[in-house]
């Protein structure tokens, strides 16, 4: 077992924000009023003198025993090196074709979302909502109805463990939420009650889903970007990153779909702490959501999505989706999981790269699981 310390505000901003690590998360945010998250930043508006601090406990980017954390969470006998625990994996989409219209992909998360408030599982949900100029933020819904209104991707961090603090505050809740691999993991540092002090309002957490994420987006570089094509940030309805052999960023607009060139995204627009990010399928998620890859191609693979669940409550949401038809099944192709594992370990070893690049040490550099088999000859 790793040794952990846990420092306070002053580490935190010299080991994560200047040096570049933060996510955008908000984990830090909402705990004090100390830090904001302005822009798709966060920011220190004051400082504090508390050694040992909730905001680098919960920080997806401070030190983290990844082992103890897993088995805190998760059955050990679920566990696989390249994607986290997984009690099932399947190939799904909302059964509502009006929702899957109005939805990323295939509209499981929302689907999934919906059912877990009708069901009372929660009954707040936590959600991006598509804000002014692309920027997203964290919105708490408790309305089944609403959730599907929120669907959309635009591939900019939206703080919403922020949002999550907030409404803990308040108390009293059932809460579920929408999130990102460093969010997921923030999450699941927080379930874990590292430091005692208001531990009990994590337990009002009681949904996360994931979303598969090969990085995320800088609000100000992409909107400088989508504007030197001449689109008008206020036409677009929807964008998408089609599989890596198309190698673009599609824009849909009022007007029409604009392509753009991923090397014209990556690196000029990505978030450089995601470089240094070990995880695509957010494994501290009780479910993990991704676009799916089917032999019929992009066009008919967009309408669907891959499912990892990996904790009894994800396997119990999900069989109630398909008993009530709220979501569609279809078999999985052979090789998917193959292929998905595969992509997922590549993530891991660039992460321990770059990291081993920047650091100067090969191994047990910041949130990589050094006795990972898969990374035995990074």
């Amino acid at each position: 077992m790793m040794e952990i310390t846990i420092k306070g505000q002053h580490a935190l901003h010299e080991e994560v924000r200047q040096a570049k690590f933060c996510t955008g998360c908000g984990a830090c945010v909402n705990l004090c009023p100390y830090h904001a998250a302005h822009g798709d930043q966060i920011v220190m508006l004051h400082a504090c003198d508390i050694k040992e601090g909730r905001c680098y406990a919960y920080c997806p980017r401070t030190p983290t025993d990844m082992d103890s954390l897993r088995k805190q969470l998760f059955n050990t006998e679920d566990m696989m090196p390249e994607v986290g625990a997984m009690k099932g994996f399947y190939v799904v989409r909302a059964g509502d074709e009006k929702l899957r219209s109005g939805a990323q992909h295939g509209g499981t998360v929302t689907a999934l979302m919906i059912l877990a408030m009708q069901e009372g599982f929660i009954d707040s949900a936590i959600v991006a909502d598509e804000g002014d100029g692309l920027l997203p933020k964290g919105i708490t819904v408790n309305i089944p109805d609403e959730i599907g209104k929120k669907g959309k991707s635009r591939f900019v961090v939206s703080p919403n463990v922020a949002e999550f603090n907030a409404l803990a505050w308040v108390g009293g809740r059932k809460i579920g939420i929408v999130a990102t691999p460093c969010q997921a993991l923030a999450l699941g540092k927080m379930r874990a009650k590292p430091v005692p002090t208001h531990a009990e309002r994590i337990d009002q957490l009681k949904l996360v889903i994931g979303l598969f994420c090969g990085w995320a987006l800088s609000w100000e570089k992409l909107s400088a970007l989508i504007r030197s094509k001449g689109v008008d940030l206020k036409d677009i309805e929807g964008m998408d990153i089609p599989p890596s052999k198309y190698q673009l960023l599609q824009v849909y607009t009022k007007k029409g779909t604009v392509d753009i060139p991923l090397d014209e995204v990556d690196p000029a627009c990505v978030r450089g702490a995601c470089h240094y990010c070990p995880d695509m399928t957010a494994e501290f998620a009780d479910i993990s959501v991704g676009s799916a890859r089917l032999p019929e191609g992009w066009d008919v693979a967009k309408g669907w999505n891959q499912v990892i669940t990996r904790t009894s409550l994800g396997e119990q949401l999900l069989a109630l989706a398909r008993s009530k038809g709220v979501l569609e099944f279809r078999k999985v192709p052979k090789g998917n999981l193959e292929r998905l594992k595969k992509a997922s370990m590549s993530k891991k070893k660039t992460a321990e790269k770059n990291l081993a690049i920047r650091n100067g040490q090969p191994k047990d550099n910041i949130n990589m699981d050094s006795q990972n088999p898969g990374l035995d000859n990074v």
